[in-house]
């Protein structure tokens, strides 16, 4: 099995960071890896994983201990084993968090637009919808009026039911009379999403990552280990900035963007090693009844088919 150096590189600029996020990293590994494949796993499989990464036994039980607490992860007891598996609120979270980030790319889009306008809600309140309108894409175009070319409905809904505002709130459609690409539309578009901020995030990816699709194409025989670890390290990274990203459509972003190369990048080294990074899991994860299940049919969909 051949180990290349530029993973041990990642590996090792991830274990010098300080301070290294147990939980994050432990999120990433569930709606990667776990989720796919049955969503449960032996604490001390996953603790024996997350070495190398890093991550020692103390930190390991630390933050799953608070994800349990924040209701992502709930416990089971078997003899003298404990197993952590997703809650159905975990699972739909994953669900929503991961679904960006192995989805087509850019949908062809309509000219319509989503908007919630919250002018009937008290400032406190007002404020928290805004923050978790962002978190879905959202844009703030006016005062008390948010707005996505592209929005997930369903998602939308469940967000605003869980606050609690459904009914307070006005959910318009509306429809651009005028160019899909006109240039007072891109200008709002950059006055209310930072894209500079962001590409700069794309940017710095594609300079991490560029290297490594290099010298993997070309090798027939990958270290099942390196491959997980690459495959981890890739997702947590690409996660970070996709999470920040309103995933406008193509037609409002930049000619040049960098989101559009990352995401093929991230795509085209998934699929080169994602085999690899399934025998390591097979190979070191336990659930209760044995080795973990296979991975669920969906797992083969992720960005537009492996």
């Amino acid at each position: 099995m051949n180990k290349l150096r530029c993973i041990e590189e990642l590996v090792d600029d991830f274990k010098n960071q300080r301070p290294i996020r147990g939980g994050s990293l432990i999120i990433t590994i569930y709606g990667d890896a776990i989720s796919p494949r049955g969503g449960t796993v032996w604490l001390g499989s996953l603790i024996r994983l997350l070495e190398p990464l890093g991550l020692n036994q103390r930190l390991v039980r630390t933050s799953i201990f608070r994800l349990t607490k924040d209701g992502w992860l709930a416990s089971s007891q078997v003899g003298r084993k404990s197993f952590y598996s997703l809650t159905d609120t975990g699972r739909r979270r994953f669900e929503s968090a991961f679904r960006r980030i192995y989805a087509e790319l850019y949908p062809e889009w309509d000219g319509k637009w989503d908007m919630i306008v919250t002018t009937q809600l008290d400032n406190e309140l007002r404020k928290v919808v805004k923050k978790e309108l962002e978190w879905l894409g959202f844009g703030n175009i006016a005062p008390s009026v948010m707005a996505h070319p592209m929005a997930d409905i369903t998602e939308v809904s469940s967000t605003l039911q869980e606050l609690c505002v459904l009914n307070d709130v006005i959910h318009m459609k509306s429809e651009l009379a005028g160019s899909q690409t006109s240039i007072p539309l891109k200008e709002l578009v950059h006055e209310c999403w930072n894209l500079d901020l962001l590409a700069e995030g794309y940017q710095a990816f594609l300079e991490r990552f560029r290297p490594i699709l290099r010298a993997l194409e070309g090798q027939s025989e990958l270290d099942p280990e390196q491959c997980f670890q690459l495959r981890t390290l890739m997702i947590h990274h690409y996660r970070r900035i996709l999470l920040r990203d309103p995933q406008l459509p193509e037609k409002l972003l930049p000619a040049d963007w960098s989101g559009t190369s990352a995401r093929v990048l991230c795509r085209n080294i998934y699929r080169l090693i994602y085999k690899r990074a399934e025998e390591h899991l097979s190979s070191t994860q336990e659930t209760a009844d044995g080795p973990l299940p296979e991975p669920a049919p969906r797992f083969y969909k992720r960005f537009g088919g492996l």
